[in-house]
């Protein structure tokens, strides 16, 4: 069953940590779309193709769903293009999503109505990212996650 974490977490930290920039031989990839209804696709199966290609396959599935999750938010609430950055380093695959919304996405619980039709989304990155969050940037905002990458049992996830 999944389980909240309480909410997610402020990004006091720029995206690599002390580092400035990620380090050489990382993995970076940013790419901007149009809001369309085959965006959330397109950046699925971009996001697969990066995934092999920087060996991390084995985190397709869950990256995927949580980067649909917040395409889907930025083609909802925004009818301008977004901005998708996934990196890989130092252990850590991070995903941003840029739009040019203001508003911050919310969590809903189990408890929400059968009848709703939005907002389970940010359930599921809460539940499955170690660390998520939301930041202004200027006249939009970035959503962002990031999961493991060490390949060991557990890697990735929150720990209780």
């Amino acid at each position: 069953m999944l389980q909240l974490s309480g909410g997610h977490l402020p990004d006091p930290d720029p995206p690599y940590g002390p580092f400035p920039q990620p380090p050489m031989g990382a993995g970076h990839l940013s790419i901007e779309y149009d809001p369309c209804p085959t965006a959330a696709g397109e950046a699925r199966a971009e996001v697969r193709r990066q995934l092999e290609g920087w060996g991390l396959s084995e985190q397709s599935d869950t990256v995927e769903l949580l980067v649909s999750e917040l395409v889907t938010n930025a083609l909802l609430h925004t009818a301008s293009r977004f901005r998708l950055t996934l990196t890989a380093a130092h252990g850590v695959l991070r995903c941003e999503v840029a739009d040019s919304c203001r508003r911050s996405p919310r969590v809903f619980g189990t408890g929400v109505t059968e009848d709703r039709e939005n907002g389970r989304g940010m359930f599921l990155v809460d539940a499955l990212a170690r660390r998520w969050g939301c930041h202004q940037d200027g006249s939009g905002k970035t959503v962002w996650f990031e999961l493991g990458t060490c390949g060991t049992d557990g890697c990735g996830r929150r720990q209780p």
